[in-house]
C-alpha cells in the first residue's frame, strides 16, 4: 500500500499490506523466554533507528545485535539509566530523526511511572510519531509481574502484535497474532514463525 513503511521482514509486510502506516506505534508482547529480540534486530535494517534500552545496558544490546546472524542494521543505541526514565526518554525521543524507527526494549520500566505521567508519555509519543513520519516498537515482556501500565500501553497502540511461544512435542514453535491493527485490514491467520537464524515463515507444518 502506498505510503507504508516497510517493517524489513517480508513475512509480516505481506500480511500488513506493505508495511506499517508512518506514525504507527506498535506494542509487542512476548514472553522472557522467547527469542522475541531477533525481530526487534531485524527492523534496525529497515532504516535508521533509535533503540532505547531500558534493562540491558547498550553494549550487551550492541552486542546482540552485532552477533545476530540475520540482517540487521546500525541503531543508534541508549541505556535509560536516570532516576526519571520517563524524561530521559522523552529527551531522547526528540532527536528522531523523520522517517525512523523508534525501538524501546522493554517498555516495562516506564509502565511502572505514575500513570497520568505514563498516558501524558504515550500521548506525546504518538504526536512524535505522527510529526517524524516514524513508526515505535514497544517491547512488552509477559508474566506474572505486569506493571500497572500495560492496559495504557495497549490501548494507546495502533497494532499490537502478540508472540507465543510453546512446546509442540520435541519442537518449540513460534505464532504471531495481530489482534490489533488500526493501519487497515486486520490478519486473522497467525504466522507461524522460524525464530532461529532469522525471522521467517516456518513451513514445516500449516500456519495455525
Amino acid at each position: 500500500m502506498v505510503g507504508r513503511l516497510d517493517t524489513g521482514i517480508d513475512v509480516l509486510d505481506r500480511k500488513l499490506d506493505g508495511g506499517l502506516p508512518p506514525g504507527c506505534i506498535v506494542a509487542y508482547t512476548a514472553q522472557p523466554a522467547s527469542q522475541s529480540e531477533l525481530l526487534l534486530y531485524e527492523l534496525t535494517a529497515a532504516r535508521g533507528t533509535l533503540y532505547l534500552s531500558t534493562e540491558r545496558s547498550d553494549d550487551a544490546v550492541r552486542h546482540a545485535i552485532e552477533a545476530s546472524p540475520s540482517e540487521v542494521g546500525s541503531p543508534t543505541v541508549r541505556h535509560v539509566t536516570s532516576d526519571d526514565p520517563l524524561e530521559e526518554a522523552t529527551r531522547l525521543i526528540g532527536a528522531l530523526p523523520d522517517g525512523a524507527n523508534l525501538i524501546i526494549d522493554t517498555i516495562d520500566v516506564l509502565e511502572h511511572a505514575d500513570t497520568d505521567e505514563y498516558v501524558t508519555f504515550l500521548n506525546e509519543l504518538k504526536s512524535q510519531m505522527l510529526e517524524t513520519g516514524s513508526i515505535a516498537v514497544l517491547h512488552c515482556l509477559e508474566g506474572t509481574d505486569v506493571p500497572n501500565g500495560r492496559t495504557r500501553t495497549i490501548h494507546a497502540a495502533d497494532a499490537v502484535f502478540h508472540l507465543r511461544t510453546k512446546t509442540a512435542g520435541s519442537e518449540l514453535e513460534n505464532h504471531l497474532t495481530i489482534p490489533k491493527f488500526r493501519g487497515g485490514a486486520q490478519p486473522t491467520e497467525a504466522i507461524k514463525l522460524e525464530l532461529t537464524e532469522e525471522v521467517a515463515i516456518d513451513t514445516s507444518r500449516d500456519i495455525a
